[in-house]
């Protein structure tokens, strides 16, 4: 076996014992769910940092980049946007701080707003689960050298998302961010100079590769390529605004000021990882592409791995393969832990059993973790692209929760009904136009885009406009109905 493996193992193994070790301190819902509220800055920034850049940075990142070049910026601008936005909500989210989006959608929309923005959660969040699974399956399989298959991979990976997951929820989560996210950091600024050099510069690069991989919007990519990174961009973006996973680490900080700060450093470290990795990936596909499938989608997925093995020194290839291996454990385990809450405290304490034990909570949360994590793994064993899976999760979410979360927040003319409308309705559109590209013949839905248009277009126009158009058709909500969102008297 390789010492690649051994070391990857070693590490996996260390975090086991960490979480076994945190699990003691698991004694409330508040501990389980949010971190008993104690996250300082340090803690809160790589936290974030580790939730965000995942496989969908590693692995769909990287096979963006391999089909198009620089222009896989787009999908990693889109999160950088939404990151700044969610900066000037950061302390008013930790100072509302409750436990799940739904909190927040009932508080402005009614309970029948919670019941299908949970919904809509644990689709999106158990389909960004799955592709955690199968970057896991890559991850092995290239440090092995194919010793340790992919499916086989995939079920390990799948293993210790699940345990850490079970074991020590939010609290085992954040404080294993800390050594993921320093290893990350020091990974990706190790690795470029030695990627950029095996690859000949960027002159050999631009020799080895079409023009288009070097343009801002590669015209070779998609049937409509600006409509298709606009997509992608839009995507991440609205993904990022609203984002559980987020918002749940927001309520976990000690105080709205360190949710404040946090945020801050949170920005400036995805920006430099994002780009850096989109660096990798080209430069390492110009001196690896005969080495690369492209017939197979998600085999492009691999290129960061590849080039952790071959284009670097051993020691920064161990610790790239360890920051691949650290974000997919990091990333699963936040979308594991971040549905299961939902199921949780937005069904079953909210509508079924509002007495409920905090051992109850705990114990049945932690079931909840595992049905969702096997459930993750037969979509993972299914998956044909990892970049086609994580802009579906990206899409359902941003089109169905993100709109009226955001009006919520920050639009008092906002609605009960047409907050309600509007996650229906984007949930509604998403899903039919998902079904409509596995059932339209393959000249009408080219790359997964009916008519050759991102669904993300048709959800937001109709998830967008049904809130706006209902809410000004509808009666305005009064200054009671909108008092824990904005402390002026009057309503506008």
């Amino acid at each position: 076996m390789s010492t690649y493996l051994y070391i990857i193992l070693a590490y996996l193994l260390i975090l086991t014992a960490f979480n076994f070790y945190r699990t003691r301190r698991i004694k409330t819902q508040d501990d389980f769910m949010v971190a008993g509220r104690s996250l300082k800055t340090s803690v809160m920034v790589f936290t974030l940092i580790c939730t965000w850049i995942g496989s969908g940075t590693f692995i769909a990142g990287a096979e963006f980049a391999v089909q198009a070049g620089f222009s896989a910026i787009w999908l990693a601008a889109g999160a950088w946007v939404g990151i700044i936005f969610i900066y000037f909500l950061a302390a008013k989210i930790r100072t509302f701080g409750q436990y799940t989006i739904g909190d927040i959608l009932e508080e402005r929309y009614g309970p029948a707003a919670r019941i299908f923005g949970a919904i809509a959660i644990i689709i999106s969040f158990t389909a960004i689960v799955s592709y955690q699974f199968v970057a896991g399956g890559f991850i092995l399989n290239v440090a092995t050298d194919g010793a340790i298959p992919e499916s086989m991979g995939i079920i390990i990976a799948a293993l210790f998302v699940i345990l850490f997951t079970t074991l020590g929820g939010m609290m085992a989560i954040a404080y294993t961010d800390l050594p993921n996210g320093i290893i990350i950091v020091l990974a990706c600024i190790l690795s470029v100079p030695f990627v950029y050099l095996a690859a000949g510069g960027f002159e050999q690069a631009t020799q080895n590769l079409d023009p288009g991989y070097f343009a801002a919007v590669n015209e070779q990519f998609g049937t409509h390529p600006t409509l298709k990174v606009a997509g992608y961009f839009l995507a991440t973006m609205f993904l990022l605004m609203g984002v559980q996973s987020m918002y749940q680490k927001f309520y976990s900080a000690k105080t709205p000021k360190d949710a404040k700060k946090a945020a801050i450093w949170w920005i400036i470290g995805t920006i430099f990882i994002e780009t850096v990795v989109v660096v990798i990936a080209v430069f390492a596909y110009s001196k690896l592409k005969d080495q690369i499938d492209l017939t197979i989608p998600r085999e492009g997925g691999k290129i960061v791995l590849m080039a952790a093995k071959s284009l670097v020194p051993a020691p920064v290839g161990i610790l790239l393969l360890g920051a691949a291996c650290a974000v997919v454990i990091s990333t699963g385990m936040n979308y594991l832990l971040s549905p299961s809450t939902n199921i949780m405290r937005d069904i079953y304490q909210r509508f079924l059993n509002k007495d409920a034990k905090q051992s109850t909570m705990v114990a049945l949360q932690k079931i909840c973790v595992v049905i969702l994590g096997v459930i993750a793994f037969f979509l993972a064993i299914r998956m044909k692209s990892v970049l086609s899976m994580a802009i579906f999760a990206y899409t359902i979410y941003g089109v169905s929760i993100t709109p009226a979360l955001i009006a919520a927040l920050t639009w008092k003319r906002a609605t009960k009904i047409g907050g309600l409308v509007s996650i229906i309705s984007g949930t509604f559109v998403t899903i039919f136009l998902r079904i409509m590209v596995e059932v339209l013949p393959p000249e009408m839905a080219p790359e997964g885009d009916p008519l050759g248009i991102p669904i993300i277009f048709p959800g937001l126009v109709v998830s967008i406009g049904s809130l706006i158009i209902v809410s000004l058709l509808t009666k305005k909500p009064s200054p009671e109905e909108i008092a824990k969102f904005f402390p002026e008297k009057e309503a506008l």
